[in-house]
């Protein structure tokens, strides 16, 4: 083997070995990163630096605290004109006399008689799973 080869394998060697040497006599644990000073809550206003607030050591309930105080104001209440869906759709109009005698004609033209009288049919014929009538018992026929 090449001399960089020797290097590397003795490193991972070593490297390993202190790692399972770590976990059997674990180090002194590492005292808590200090507090960070924040502003209270109540002061924050929109015009408040809120970045102290997203710092990777702030608890995220503190966070979220943060946020939630910067988004109350109501400036972020706006609507933009943009939220075409917003109306209740559920509503309908009802239909006049006028709207349904005016659909029957569209009916009768786009679907001529031929059509209905097709349809009609469809309705009055018996379903193909139905049973006929028995009259009486087999073998009998009136």
């Amino acid at each position: 083997m090449s001399q960089d080869n020797e290097d590397f394998l003795r490193r991972w060697s070593r490297r390993k070995r202190d790692a399972a040497q770590s976990v059997r006599n674990p180090a002194q644990p590492e005292a808590a990163a200090p507090a960070v000073e924040l502003p209270a809550l109540d002061s924050l206003n929109f015009e408040s630096d809120f970045k102290a607030f997203m710092q990777a050591k702030v608890e995220e309930g503190v966070k979220r605290a943060a946020l939630k105080k910067l988004f109350s104001d109501p400036r972020f209440n706006v609507m933009d004109g943009l939220d075409v869906y917003i109306d209740d759709y559920t509503k309908g109009e009802t239909l006049t006399p006028e709207m349904v005698a005016l659909l029957e004609h569209a009916k009768n033209t786009l679907l001529g008689p031929k059509q209905q009288e097709e349809e009609k049919l469809a309705e009055k014929a018996p379903e193909p799973d139905s049973k006929p009538k028995d009259d009486g018992p087999p073998g009998q026929n009136a």
